[in-house]
This record gives C-alpha cells, structure tokens and sequence, in this order.
C-alpha cells in the first residue's frame, strides 16, 4: 500500500499523468454506509496515506515533520493514560484538567506516529488511553473555563478517536458517548446562551472552541443536524466566533482585521488556529467553510500572520457590550492592535497556508512565511508546560503540506453546485479548486506569486517541484539498484 501511495505522491508532486492533475488523486475516501467521509476530521485517508508515503520516500519537509512527532515524549508507545471521572478546570478540587490534556495528545501523537510508520504498538497505545477515558469519564466542570475545557478538549479526544475508529479493540460507541454526553452539551449550550452573559460578552476563542466541538461531534457521531448546526452558527452565529464577528472590517489591500488582535497575540494565534480547525474539518465533508464570503478567513488568517510577523496592520477600534443577562453590565473598546512578538509561534499556518496555496492556487505571502518560521512544527509538549501549548494538536509540517493541485477542466468538484461548492452530504475531493478571492488592489489573488515560492521553499528546504523532482529521482535509483 505504502509502495503503491509513494508513486503515486510522487507524480501528483510535478502533476505527472496521462494527462490528468493531481485533483483525482486527492479525494477523502467515505466509509461504507456512513453519511460523513471516515477518517474525517483533520486528516482523511488520503491525508494519511499521503503522509506515510513521503516519510517512507524520505521527502522534506515531512521527514522533519516526522522526526519532530516522534521526539515528542507523548508520541511514545509506553504512554499509560490517568483517567479521571471529572475533570476540572478553572475551579474546583483538584483543577486537574492538564492530566486530560496530556493523555489526548499522547492518544492522537501515537495515533499520528502509527499512521505513518505502520507500527501498531502505537496504535494500541492511542486506543488505551482513549477506551480509559471513555470507562471513566462522566462530566467537565469548573468555573466558565469549563467551557474552554469541554471545547479544546473534546474536539481534540474525537481527533485522536478518529484515527482509530476501525481498530479492533476500540471501543467506537463508547468514545461516541463520551462526546455526545459529556463534551458536547457544554459547547452546544455555550453557543446558545454563552453562560448567561450578554452575546459579545466573550472574545471569539471561546466560541471557537464551542464551535470545533460541535462539528467534531457531529462528524465523529455522524449526526448530520449538529454538523449543519456548527455550520450555520460560523456562518451567522450571534457570538464573537462565527466569522463575520471575528473578521469584522476587511480592507482594499486584501487583509482583513482580527478582532482579537485588539486584546493579544496569543489569544489571536488561538482563534486563528481554532478557525481553521472548523474550516478543516468542515472541507473534508464536502463543506467549504474556508472560501465562505469571497474568503474571508482567508484575508483575516494573513492579517494575523502579517502582525505576527513584526508587520504594520490597522486596527479599527471595536466596543463591545459584556457582562450577565439581568445583572451587571458594561462596555470594554479595544482601540488598537496589540503589540506583537514576532518570535511568537504556534502550530497553526502549516494547516492554513497549504489549503489556500496548494489547494487553491491563491497567493498567501504572510501565511507561508509564518508557515516557513514556524516549521518544522511540533505538537503539545513542544510549546511549553502550560494548557496554552495544548491548544492545537499540531504537527502540520508533517500533516498538512501538500503538492500544487493542478487545476483539471472546469476545477468543480464533482457534486458540486453552480457556484464550485460541494452540495449534499458527500465529502468534497480535496483537491477541488473554488472561485478565487475578489483581486485587490489591482492585484489577482488567484495568481500564486513568487513570494510564495520562497516562503516554501524556506520552510521545505526545497521547492514543492523541486520535491517532486527528487523524489522521483530517488525512487528510479532504488529502482535501478534493485532496492526495495
């Protein structure tokens, strides 16, 4: 199988074929029977095939990548999970949701490391941890951060259990229990009534979070009416999260304001990252959430990395109502961006740029230079101690770059409706290619400048031709050597 994905990955690098672009080889595959394409949440099968092709084939940057997965102390098969029947987070006796946090990402980095290496100890391991926890776990409490708690957390453990839904010994219905009574009510009633408080009481990451939950639990459970739910509230939620609330002011040159860029970097890096988690997901079910208004999280994602990166970006100043339904209320304005540490980093633009660069073809200079600084990137336990390190389940150099999809024909995905999007319930190919974003400026957005070839080929050490390229070359050596 293996053998069989490196070919085929390596020709899909230069856009090698009878004539046909890689957009055939980059369809999710759909499991038997189901409503929802499986594994489907952050990485399908394709994902994964690809990734074990390339560390096998020896292909940067997803050897780096790989390496960085397997130095990491929770991507070791000898991890032995600490269930606890409640976890608490902000208050309560003990606050010992760190134990929860640690045991997932240890879950999903086995889960991960098994994927591409084949070994199963890995496997086996990620269903331990996973199956304890399912055995134990009944509720998430604390103070509001149980919210924050119940999002992260539960979007993350249906990650982990996704990647191994189908492995004999998991128990499949009991994770699914787990995120339907235990993870998702807490996010679901969060995004109805935001704990009591007024709707712009809090800033977006604590929406995202909700929402990332709510789609990883319909996808995961194949629910499709909590699926549309999560759609339509990042769509017209009335919350800080959903798009149009986070991304408020978009301006000529392209960029568009991150409202949270007011408060601080790193909550922004947050709800950037969490942002393209739901857009993620939602693509690999035939739902494009990434081009939703002319792209919109597009232009608010390179705003981010601009800032992040030491740019200057404007700020419009925002006022927003807080406080209790029927109790105290008041205002907070955020008058300008904050200060930015360009040596602040998360694992986060790997996802981001390759979707907008390689599988749309659109020009995203500050995402992949804020890819290319960030790379290789690692996981929880590479960013330090605390729950902030945890907040995004990482490894993107590995998981998430990609070869240019060539554009074939029309570059509609089949199923698709008048407009380019999927429609109905099947899993859009991946390697679709949508309506661009509007040009700015003067300048086509659609049009992949060279500025993007450098930022890649700084974070890949190689161009993505030059990569397919090499790998072909390597492999007619081994050929050629009678090597396997």
């Amino acid at each position: 199988m293996l053998k069989a994905a490196g070919a085929a990955a390596g020709a899909a690098g230069i856009g090698v074929g009878a004539g046909v672009g890689a957009t055939a080889l980059a369809s999710p595959a759909s499991a038997a029977g189901s409503a929802f394409a499986h594994p489907g949440l952050l990485h399908t099968r394709t994902d994964l095939d690809r990734m074990a092709a390339k560390v096998k084939a020896g292909a940067r940057p997803y050897t780096a990548g790989f390496a960085k997965l397997t130095a990491n102390r929770h991507a070791q098969s000898g991890w032995r999970a600490n269930p606890q029947a409640t976890v608490y987070r902000g208050a309560g006796s003990p606050q010992n949701y760190a134990i929860l946090y640690n045991d997932i990402h240890a879950a999903y980095q086995n889960a991960l490391r098994y994927h591409v290496s084949g070994e199963t100890a890995h496997a086996d391991t990620a269903v331990a941890i996973l199956n304890a926890w399912s055995g134990k776990l009944t509720s998430v409490q604390g103070s509001a951060d149980r919210f924050l708690a119940a999002g992260l957390y539960g979007y993350q453990f249906a990650n982990a259990a996704e990647l191994v839904r189908d492995h004999g010994d998991f128990a499949l219905g009991r994770a699914q229990e787990v995120m339907r009574n235990v993870f998702h009510p807490l996010s679901d009633s969060f995004l109805r009534d935001h704990n009591g408080a007024v709707v712009t009481n809090y800033w977006p990451n604590w929406d995202l979070t909700a929402l990332a939950c709510v789609l990883a639990t319909g996808i995961f459970c194949d629910d499709r009416a909590v699926v549309d739910r999560a759609v339509e509230y990042f769509k017209h939620g009335d919350g800080m999260g959903s798009v149009k609330h986070a991304i408020p002011v978009v301006h000529e040159d392209g960029l568009a304001e991150w409202v949270e860029a007011g408060r601080d970097q790193g909550h922004a890096l947050l709800g950037v990252g969490l942002m393209g988690t739901v857009c993620e997901m939602a693509w690999n079910q035939g739902i494009d959430l990434y081009g939703y208004d002319d792209n919109r999280f597009l232009k608010g994602a390179q705003y981010v990395a601009k800032w992040s990166l030491g740019g200057d970006v404007p700020y419009t100043a925002n006022t927003r109502k807080k406080g209790a339904i029927g109790g105290w209320s008041g205002s907070e304005t955020a008058s300008d961006v904050a200060v930015a540490d360009s040596a602040m980093t998360r694992p986060i633009w790997a996802m981001i740029a390759n979707h907008y660069t390689k599988r749309r073809g659109l020009s995203a200079s500050y995402l992949t230079r804020a890819a290319a600084q960030a790379a290789p990137e690692g996981g929880g336990g590479d960013y330090g101690p605390n729950s902030g390190g945890y907040d995004q389940l990482g490894f993107g150099t590995l998981a998430f770059t990609r070869d240019r999809v060539e554009k074939a024909g029309s570059g509609v995905a089949p199923g698709a409706g008048p407009s380019g999007v999927a429609s109905g319930g099947g899993a859009r190919p991946q390697g679709a290619v949508s309506a661009p974003a509007s040009p700015a400026a003067g300048r086509d957005l659609a049009a992949t400048g060279a500025e993007d070839l450098v930022g890649w080929a700084a974070a890949a050490g190689v161009s993505a031709v030059a990569g397919g390229l090499l790998l072909l070359r390597r492999r007619d050596r081994v050929r050629r050597g009678g090597a396997e």
